[in-house]
């Protein structure tokens, strides 16, 4: 008999979406425990512990936005934005408050439940949030020994190139927001620098694209940060 999958947290208002998303999520083998509210979706994120929340942001007690700050204050629980918002702001607000994925809406289920299997394994590839190799199409990483290659040749990185790749790599397939990227690699101090980022996201392309101008793996997410692409993780 096939074993049910984890518990996911639906917090969403529509009242004819979410019962689309129950039963999409459900078909699929999940259990999904559905609410309307911020306030009860986190007191349920609490006493439930489930394995990933999906959440709308326009809820009818409090903000989707407050949402995600306040669960981040204790809580690591993967979060998978569903909202109508689509602007720039939005969905980097989103991500800086520390969601790990946005979906606009209308959306397809098809790509709903496809983000979804890839944040469950990726929670599940980093144990303790460790991961000591990567590889997508002829990219290699290896984290520990600090060493990249691309088919047979050994790329070399500077220690803030390897840095900005390592942050990529551990969130491979999901956009990181220039903030976030900014506050891990270089620190908190050097947030507004943007420019930094540019020039750093140039040479990695430069040492590792075989064509820089049609990036194959660092991909661009205009005016909210850059996603290494994750298709054909072995």
């Amino acid at each position: 008999m096939k074993t049910a999958g984890p518990l996911l947290l639906l917090i969403e208002d529509d009242p004819q979406l979410r019962p689309l998303l129950i039963t999409t999520l459900e078909s699929q083998d999940y259990k999904v425990l559905a609410v309307a509210g911020g306030r009860e979706g986190l007191t349920f994120a609490r006493n439930r512990q489930p394995g990933l929340l999906i959440l709308d942001l326009g809820l009818p007690d409090i903000d989707g936005q407050e949402v995600i700050r306040r669960l981040r204050t204790w809580s690591e629980l993967p979060i998978i934005v569903l909202s109508a918002r689509d602007q720039e702001s939005d969905i980097t607000q989103a991500l800086d408050n520390g969601a790990d994925d946005y979906l606009t809406k209308p959306f397809s289920t098809a790509e709903l439940m496809s983000r979804v299997k890839a944040l469950l394994r990726r929670v599940a590839k980093l144990p303790g949030g460790a991961q000591e190799y990567f590889q997508v199409g002829e990219l290699k990483v290896e984290l520990t020994k600090r060493r990249v290659f691309v088919g047979e040749r050994e790329v070399h990185l500077t220690l803030i190139e390897f840095r900005l790749l390592s942050e990529l790599v551990r969130n491979a397939g999901f956009v990181v927001t220039h903030r976030q990227l900014l506050e891990k690699v270089w620190g908190a101090s050097y947030v507004e620098h943007s420019h930094y980022l540019r020039i750093y996201m140039a040479q990695l392309r430069h040492k590792i694209e075989s064509d820089p101008a049609r990036p194959r793996y660092f991909l661009t997410e205009a005016g909210v940060g850059y996603r290494l692409c994750a298709e054909d993780m072995p």
